[in-house]
């Protein structure tokens, strides 16, 4: 069932039952039906455009580094008033920061170019969670799916928790950094935003991980982070 509803996102489980049949495999209908809402696999309502629509499969929770990365935005202001966003990815497992991208504009396009770049840093996810800001469901993220064959998971609207881990790291980042700095240009907001990032990832304490950073966490559990 799960290998069908995969390779064919729009059948429901009346066509799934079917394909099914003809494979050889005999199910009451109901218990298909049930089974089928249980893995969460309902065919979401197509919009009026193309977009991304990610993997309908569960999240599984990730034992390893590169098994999931997690990535949203936060938006911040230079003392000019001109505004600014930041793409935040993290590792879910380790919790490390891998990227934090600033600029006055962030596209589907730079998302992706971004994620390519810290491919070739780090290596590939199995997985990636988002939201379903307009950027991350573009024809550009459409694209880098089908070309990486990385699955791309998003969460049901309103449910910022099912991508907890990135909104916790957002909110350290804003509570910590964002509310307590100055930035007097982008190229200095991006200065301090990486200086914070190694900050983070090297020397600050998370609780999540037994108070260690999370590259301590790391090189305790014989992982090889290959990210800066």
């Amino acid at each position: 069932m799960k290998a069908i509803a995969s390779e064919r996102r729009r059948f429901g489980y009346r066509r799934i039952h079917v394909m099914l049949e003809r494979q050889g495999i005999m199910m009451n209908l109901k218990k298909l039906r049930r089974l089928y809402r249980e893995e969460k696999l309902q065919v979401r309502r197509r919009g009026g455009r193309k977009r991304a629509l990610g993997t309908r499969r569960p999240m599984l929770v990730p034992d390893a580094p590169n098994r999931r990365w997690s990535l949203d935005f936060v938006s911040d202001a230079l003392t000019d008033g001109r505004r600014f966003r930041v793409l935040a990815v993290v590792d879910d497992y380790s919790r490390e920061c891998l990227a934090l991208v600033a600029d006055t504009s962030l596209s589907g396009l730079r998302v992706v170019r971004e994620l390519d770049a810290l491919i070739a840093r780090r290596g590939r996810p199995a997985m990636v969670v988002s939201d379903y800001g307009t950027e991350l469901t573009s024809m550009a993220v459409l694209n880098w799916c089908q070309r990486t064959g990385i699955d791309w998971h998003y969460i049901a609207p309103g449910k910022p928790m099912q991508n907890g881990f990135v909104e916790s790291f957002n909110g350290r980042f804003r509570d910590e950094f964002l509310n307590e700095t100055l930035f007097s240009s982008l190229a200095d907001a991006r200065e301090q935003i990486q200086a914070w990032r190694h900050d983070y990832n090297h020397h600050r304490p998370h609780s999540g991980l037994g108070n260690i950073p999370p590259v301590e966490f790391a090189a305790q559990k014989g992982l090889a982070m290959r990210a800066a």
